[in-house]
């Protein structure tokens, strides 16, 4: 719906409520005259009346909670009121003189219930108006859930623009499969380019295994073996091998050592085979 139109329809109601003020306000003028009212007092009696009943509904489209069914308490109240007096005022032709002789109904009782609830009508406007007014200025709009629908809003806004991001590059690992059938199996490492492999590895992002000190009971319970006590043992478990048997694997079964060092073992003990005749000869 347009401006235009809220405009129309705003101005159809006010005419339409205008109109039915009117009407009302003629009986009400009427009844306050038979209760006593002087002329200027019943021509305010139903601006009290109807006009309350306005203020309630107004109250009840801002207050919130128990407050807002109270002005709807007083609003419905007020409505009722209005409603008998102006069907009292039909029943009773002789209410449209405005004469201030004649009872608003023949049943003493309800004579006296009507004109209790006639005269008790300003009294209550005046109560009710002040407590509806009083909760009106004081009340204060609640915030908190439009700083939550925000605040969501931008969460939401950030977590869409964090999926959408462009995703880091991830490190591609070599195949060994690519690698040139003549590529050597071992090859050592230079000292200087140490630093830059693990700086590479550092930069990958890949896994690396988790560190940490090696339990006892996983240690090896045998000492560590100086080069001179590891050529002692060599020398004690070859002494009886012919040459051909002298090779690296058997020494490296023999004293439980590395590759490496067997290795070097059996070149020494090989030099000092080769020495023996010669020591011999002189």
């Amino acid at each position: 719906m347009n401006r235009t139109a809220k405009a129309l329809l705003v101005l159809a109601l006010v005419a339409v409520v205008g109109m039915a003020f009117r009407v009302s306000w003629n009986a009400l003028r009427d009844v306050a005259t038979t209760v006593g009212a002087d002329p200027t007092a019943a021509l305010l009696y139903p601006i009290v009346v109807d006009g309350l009943m306005a203020l309630a509904l107004v109250a009840t489209l801002v207050l919130p909670g128990a407050d807002r069914r109270f002005a709807l308490r007083v609003l419905a109240g007020y409505t009722l009121a209005s409603l008998a007096l102006n069907y009292v005022h039909g029943l009773v032709p002789d209410l449209h003189d405005g004469g201030q002789q004649v009872q608003l109904a023949q049943w003493a009782p309800a004579n006296w219930a009507l004109v209790l609830l006639a005269t008790s009508l300003p009294v209550g406007s005046i109560f009710f108006g002040s407590d509806l007014v009083a909760k009106v200025l004081h009340h204060r709009p609640d915030t908190s859930t439009d700083d939550q629908k925000s605040t969501q809003v931008d969460i939401n806004r950030s977590t869409s623009d964090l999926e959408e991001s462009t995703p880091e590059p991830v490190a591609t690992v070599p195949d060994s499969t690519a690698l040139p059938v003549s590529a050597p199996v071992e090859s050592a490492v230079p000292v200087e380019s140490a630093p830059v492999l693990a700086t590479v590895a550092a930069e990958s992002g890949l896994p690396r295994r988790a560190t940490g000190r090696v339990p006892a009971a996983a240690r090896t319970s045998r000492p560590t073996r100086t080069p001179a006590q590891l050529l002692d043992e060599a020398r004690s478990a070859t002494a009886d091998w012919p040459d051909d048997k002298l090779t690296a694997e058997g020494i490296r079964k023999a004293v439980h050592t590395s590759a490496d060092k067997a290795r070097g073992l059996r070149e020494t003990l090989r030099a000092e085979r080769a020495a023996r005749p010669d020591e011999a000869a002189a």
